[in-house]
């Protein structure tokens, strides 16, 4: 399939358009590089995928130097008209949005960005998919949306109407945008709420970097909530695996959707979400320990309160993702932070 995959010098982006690009598809990436971290991190996530830095000119394809199936624009998705010039040049048969201004705690001082990057460039993807009859638009939503609820696990069918942060309710409208979308024009839709992605390659201001960093420089980490937090981590290769089985898997409306009962997580519209977690949190206290362990440095920590926006726990419940793609995550966190530690390790030439 010809693929585009939106927020390729992005963490989750870079790792999707490697995976499909090994497959056989045909994929354009496009990320706008903006500086909310080191973009020395993107332009090396572009490198390892053939695309040179000096090379990138905004609004020019670029064809990678390792894979020709493999091209990158420079764009933001908030540009409608260089954004429609692209679809109409590729003719894409699917779209996966994984570009988004992301962090909970960089909504509440730069709010403005996320209705731009969130909401502006969603509907101008969605408008675009529209217009060029795209087969299946899968985007990235997130496990932000649960907000206050408390029940745990998080199930897609429970109701997601208390945000508590900028950007996860930004992410919740684009579950609504995209349903109005499947409803009045039948494009298939299916959003997917990823549940804390850390693994190689990942983004700077999450955690596991942050304390990694912090450890190896003699430093001390900020542990929120006074240590008593548990979030439900996703190695990026369980992250991947699921995307892909997603673009794969158009829906098609469930015909027994009830109006006056309601699920969210369906519609009788082409219309699914989906969560993609580990379905087994990890207290914080011992994701650090992990940590420790991997680096073979004890920790220095200065325990914080809650910070606003930040939710206590996260839980995926992975019954629809099992159920209908026979899909769950598995890695475990020992594991997984391993991986990561040892790619830190090697990235920063440290010994």
């Amino acid at each position: 399939m010809k693929i585009l995959v939106t927020g390729t010098a992005g963490f989750i982006g870079f790792h999707l358009a490697k995976r499909l690009v090994e497959r056989g598809d045909e994929v354009v990436g496009i990320d706008c590089i903006n500086d909310y971290y080191d973009v020395n991190l993107k332009y090396s996530r572009l490198e390892i995928a053939g695309i040179e830095k000096g090379d990138i000119e905004y609004g020019k394809p670029i064809v990678s130097k390792t894979n020709p199936n493999y091209s990158f624009i420079k764009l933001n998705l908030e540009d409608r008209d260089n954004l429609n010039r692209v679809f109409e040049q590729f003719k894409f048969d699917r779209v996966c949005n994984l570009a988004a201004q992301a962090g909970v705690r960089y909504s509440m001082e730069n709010p403005f960005v996320y209705a731009q990057s969130n909401i502006v460039g969603f509907l101008n993807l969605l408008e675009a998919c529209r217009n060029s009859r795209i087969e299946h638009f899968v985007y990235a939503s997130s496990s932000s949306v649960y907000g206050l609820n408390e029940t745990m696990p998080f199930s897609t069918s429970h109701n997601v109407d208390h945000p508590i942060s900028l950007y996860a309710a930004s992410k919740k409208s684009n579950e609504l945008m995209a349903h109005t979308y499947s409803y009045l024009y039948g494009i298939p839709t299916t959003g997917l709420r990823f549940f804390t992605v850390y693994g190689p390659w990942g983004r700077p201001d999450m955690a596991l970097f942050l304390f990694t960093k912090a450890i190896l420089e003699g430093k001390p980490i900020d542990v929120y909530n006074e240590g008593k937090m548990q979030r439900d981590f996703t190695y990026i290769d369980d992250i991947v695996e699921g995307v892909v089985r997603v673009i794969d898997d158009v829906p098609l409306g469930n015909p027994n959707w009830d109006g006056a009962k309601p699920d969210p997580s369906n519609s009788v519209a082409p219309y699914q979400i989906y969560n993609i977690g580990n379905s087994s949190p990890v207290k914080l206290m011992d994701f650090i320990k992990s940590i420790e362990e991997s680096l073979g440095i004890k920790a220095q920590m200065h325990l914080m309160p809650l910070q606003p926006g930040d939710v206590p726990a996260t839980w995926a419940n992975v019954d629809d993702l099992w159920g209908k793609l026979n899909f769950k995550p598995k890695t475990p966190i020992s594991e997984g932070i391993h991986r990561f530690v040892a790619w830190y390790k090697k990235y920063y030439n440290i010994a």
